[in-house]
């Protein structure tokens, strides 16, 4: 492609409502234009890296003998129904109507519509196990659209679906997606991590996300670099760091100790001179119309997650100050459990073994000290808590580390979640209704773009691998208007594009500052400088990433060009 002919409108200035690495250069390099809040049109540039990884993808899904679909984005609500999640994803889902009023919402995900195809066709166990995907634009009523491509509300999604007659096969199933999705991020050029996952909306027995270190991202992965244990930080577990202070020795009684004004954690430590790791939290949630306590050390934060695993609750929200008047007689801030009645109690596994500690008296003003879990307060014991800094691995005691990700890809084993509801069987081998289990599969394709550049950029712009990159290469004669600089870079781009290299050729007549700027802004990996050296049969083969500059010969060009790439291509590992 001749850059002159090229849709490539680059910005010198960052636009003001770009907020992360990705969002920046992506606007600044072209790729991208906002058309709405949580709404992008991809040009040129995105457009054939989307392409690339989309086609990596497809190699890697086929491989594994996945065959692609492409479903309906425009679903009938009464299929979401069928699964229960046409009310569990609430606002997220769109949702309209149509001439009729006839209720319809648009694909965030295509578990239901998969389900509808299989059960309608898939009669005996002969037909499995089978893998199907899609590569298509799913939709997301976002709230907080934000941070470019990350959170948005169109985007393209990889999902796919296995189909098994049981545990065994959807075992098979899983692995061969993990393998392939290592595969695919490898040949992506992407430093990634699998962490264990929690399920969530998607349901199911077992989920691993991919994720990517990058302060752009919104969740966090819990890391032991020692043992390569990775969990999100929802799930992981830990030991706790010390507490900061001994205990009081002896079996002493609770006592109320008056605490005017005293309401947070931080302010009660303060007043008693005492550390936050001595003190308890209870926090009082609704679980499934119901209340539920849960007791904490005062430094530890309460894990969703955990907390609904443990209640066992479809959904949970924080009580009401008239709830929590009710139940506890004082307000929030004041809580504590002792001497609680009618109401189930969790206590976090980080207190067992503490004794004569301080925590809500249930009385305006006022709390206790010298309480002991288990014997003045008794509960069901669970591991409730997030890991905190200073932690370390459960097992070895290892060091720990918090770090923030964004997620690239998450595989789930469903189990019998949609089979059940949406009524999908099979016969078994004994002619047997038998109960179809199933996987679910995702890649957000624009994610996978956005990690790249985050880890692949600098102060000048993108550094893509040349697996996804726009171009593998770009031809910059510095001054176009030289015949026979003209001539050496007409003569390369015939011999590149001939070898089948993606190449861009800069054919502008602008000065070699500009042109060498804006080829660094786009992320092609390798440039190729044409200048006074070809006076000596001589060219520059630049490499975007490391800035080696390389001498070739102008004669074999095209040939050590093509070796420079396939030498930096990234190269699975799995």
């Amino acid at each position: 492609m001749l850059w002159s002919r090229a849709f490539i409108p680059t910005l010198r200035e960052t636009p003001a409502e770009a907020e992360v690495v990705s969002h920046r250069l992506l606007l600044r390099a072209g790729y991208i234009r906002q058309l709405g809040a949580g709404i992008y049109n991809y040009l040129y540039l995105a457009q054939r890296s989307m392409l690339k990884i989309q086609q990596i993808i497809r190699e890697e899904m086929d491989a594994i003998g996945a065959q692609e679909f492409y479903l309906a984005a425009l679903n009938p609500a009464e299929i979401w129904q069928e699964s229960g999640r046409y009310d569990v994803m609430g606002d997220n889902l769109f949702r309209l109507k149509d001439r009729y009023g006839r209720p319809l919402c648009l694909g965030m995900t295509h578990e239901e519509v998969m389900t509808h195809i299989a059960r309608g066709e898939l009669r005996s166990y002969r037909q499995l196990p089978q893998i199907w995907y899609q590569i298509q634009t799913k939709f997301r009523d976002e709230p907080r659209p934000k941070s470019g491509l990350l959170r948005v509300r169109q985007f393209i999604m990889k999902d796919s679906y296995s189909f098994d007659l049981g545990p065994e096969g959807l075992d098979e199933s899983y692995e061969k997606h993990r393998i392939a999705y290592c595969r695919i991020f490898d040949r992506c050029g992407l430093d990634y991590i699998e962490v264990e996952a929690h399920s969530g909306a998607m349901g199911g027995s077992q989920s691993q996300e991919f994720m990517v270190a990058t302060e752009a991202g919104e969740d966090y992965v819990v890391l032991c670099r020692a043992t390569g244990y990775a969990a999100n930080l929802e799930k992981a577990v830990s030991r706790p760091k010390p507490p900061e202070a001994p205990d009081p020795e002896g079996g002493l009684e609770p006592e109320p100790v008056h605490t005017p004004n005293q309401k947070t954690i931080e302010e009660v430590a303060r007043f008693l001179g005492l550390p936050q790791t001595s003190l308890m939290k209870t926090l009082c949630l609704i679980a499934d119309s119901r209340p539920v306590v849960a007791v904490l050390r005062g430094d530890h934060q309460l894990s969703e997650t955990k907390f609904q695993s443990a209640a066992g609750c479809q959904e949970f929200r924080p009580a009401h100050p008239d709830e929590i008047r009710e139940l506890f007689g004082a307000s929030a801030g004041s809580l504590g459990p002792v001497g609680l009645q009618g109401v189930r109690i969790l206590i976090d596994e980080a207190l067992r073994g503490r004794r004569n500690m301080v925590c809500g008296a249930n009385r305006d003003d006022y709390h206790l000290k010298n309480v002991t879990p288990d014997e003045d307060f008794r509960g069901e014991w669970h591991d409730l808590r997030q890991v905190a800094p200073g932690d370390t691995e459960l097992n070895t005691g290892a060091p720990l580390e918090i770090l923030k990700c964004v997620e690239i890809g998450h595989i789930f084993k469903l189990g019998y979640k949609y089979s059940h509801a949406m009524g999908l069987t099979v016969l078994d081998q004994n002619g047997i209704e038998t109960p179809v289990i199933m996987g679910s599969y995702g890649i957000g394709v624009e994610r996978v773009l956005c990690a790249a550049v985050e880890l692949y950029s600098d102060e000048d712009g993108i550094c893509l691998p040349v697996s996804i990159a726009p171009f593998e290469v770009v031809i910059t004669p510095v001054k176009v208007t030289d015949g026979s600089l003209k001539e050496a870079a007409d003569r390369l781009y015939r011999e590149l594009k001939e070898a089948g290299v993606d190449v861009l050729y800069d054919d502008r007549d602008l000065s070699p500052g500009v042109k060498f700027k804006d080829a660094d802004l786009i992320g092609v990996p390798f440039r190729v400088n044409i200048g006074r050296k070809l006076a000596s049969g001589r060219l520059e083969l630049v490499n975007r990433r490391t800035r080696e500059v390389k001498e070739i010969d102008a004669a074999s060009a095209a040939a050590e060009i093509r070796q420079a790439i396939e030498q930096a291509r990234p190269q699975a590992r799995h």
